[in-house]
């Protein structure tokens, strides 16, 4: 079995991959836009634009997202997307990336569990872990 988190966006999926990519590493490997598909003969001019469905490939780890049908896009909430590492440094770096705009819900610090954890919701919405055990 594998689980990856799918992520939904209001209009900004291809933005915020590409702002991913920048930060993670990897490849974006699929990039679909609503015009592309079938869907998109009756798609107004604005929905075609919209990505209905986005794939990160990091190493063995798969990000998928994209933009929600309008007016279905509600913020995310009851969960986080975590990163794992073991290099607090490479730790330090992503959360600080990943800052850019965010809303920091904890600094990134030493823990009584951790050599480094922070948590954030990024400009994109996305609620994030940064997690160096």
């Amino acid at each position: 079995m594998i689980i990856n988190c799918y992520l939904a966006f209001d209009g900004q999926c291809k933005e915020a991959f590409e702002f991913y990519q920048k930060i993670l590493g990897g490849e974006i490997v699929m990039m679909v836009t609503m015009g592309d598909t079938p869907m998109g003969a009756d798609a107004t001019e604005e929905q075609k634009k919209k990505i209905m469905h986005a794939r990160l490939n990091i190493g063995d780890n798969v990000l998928m997202g994209g933009d929600s049908p309008m007016p279905s896009f509600s913020r995310p909430q009851g969960f986080s997307v975590s990163i794992g590492l073991n290099d607090f440094d490479e730790g330090k770096r992503i959360f600080d990336a990943l800052s850019e705009n965010a809303t920091i819900m904890m600094p990134f610090e030493k823990t009584f569990w951790a050599k480094g954890f922070g948590m954030l919701i990024d400009q994109y919405g996305t609620p994030w872990m940064v997690n160096c055990e």
